[in-house]
């Protein structure tokens, strides 16, 4: 199996765990010029850009790892670029998750880093 098809096949294991949570999904694989975010939902009051990781295991270290500075970066661009052509205003509480797979199981992170400004 492909890399590509592979991270498809783990972003909808985390869509699925994701809408059992009550996480309501508002987009996933979002592109634009700037990146991609893996998924976009809302949590309660939050707007939440989630990114999804998968590692078969950790002798590479652990997916949640891979969410570097400079990934956290480029999705905060994104997810700038979403919030201005989606017309949220600045006031809308906004939060940046990480699902993280590791073999078959799930972590989740919860505001997993701040919002990065340019």
């Amino acid at each position: 199996m492909n890399t590509r098809k592979k991270g498809a096949e783990y972003e909808q294991k985390a869509l699925e765990y994701l809408e059992k949570q009550g996480v309501h999904i508002l987009e996933s694989n979002y592109r634009n010029r700037q990146g991609e975010i893996d998924v976009i939902g809302k949590d309660a009051e939050y707007l939440v850009f989630f990114e999804v990781k998968y590692r078969k295991d950790n002798l590479k270290g652990n997916p949640e790892e891979a969410v570097n500075y400079g990934k956290q970066r480029k999705i905060c661009r994104v997810a700038d670029y979403y919030r201005m052509s989606h017309k949220i205003g600045d006031f809308e509480p906004v939060r940046y998750d990480v699902i993280a797979i590791c073999g078959n199981e799930l972590k989740w992170y919860k505001n997993a880093f701040e919002h990065i400004y340019r």
